[in-house]
């Protein structure tokens, strides 16, 4: 990994960077579960409507870390780390900023059916 060194950057940053997403999806998604409890203030419909940007932000943070653990499409890594931010805004701002830093790590553009 003398790449990454001369580069500046140490090749850890993008896995803490997955891991801060993966925590903050995690927290994202049991929030959406949480919310699906239906209470007296509103029914099952309001309770959906409620958790379901936390879903699919969770689910967005999740893959998002998976992609910058594999060090794969940098762009939808930090769209994670940004999704990270509205869920968990100190976990958010550390992986907005590890993954930011790293760009140069992550492989190069490749066809989906290959990253899967």
């Amino acid at each position: 990994m003398s790449l990454d060194k001369s580069l500046g950057a140490d090749p850890w940053l993008p896995n803490v960077a997955g891991i801060l997403d993966i925590i903050s999806g995690c927290i994202g998604l049991t929030a959406a579960f949480a919310l699906l409890v239906p209470s007296r203030f509103g029914g099952l419909l309001f309770s959906a409507a409620v958790a379901s940007p936390f879903a699919i932000v969770g689910i967005l943070a999740i893959v998002s870390g998976i992609f910058a653990i594999r060090k794969k499409i940098w762009g939808l890594a930090l769209a994670g780390s940004i999704a990270t931010l509205l869920l968990c805004w100190p976990m958010g701002i550390a992986a907005i900023v590890l993954t930011a830093r790293t760009k140069q790590q992550f492989g190069r553009a490749q066809p989906v059916s290959k990253l899967i």
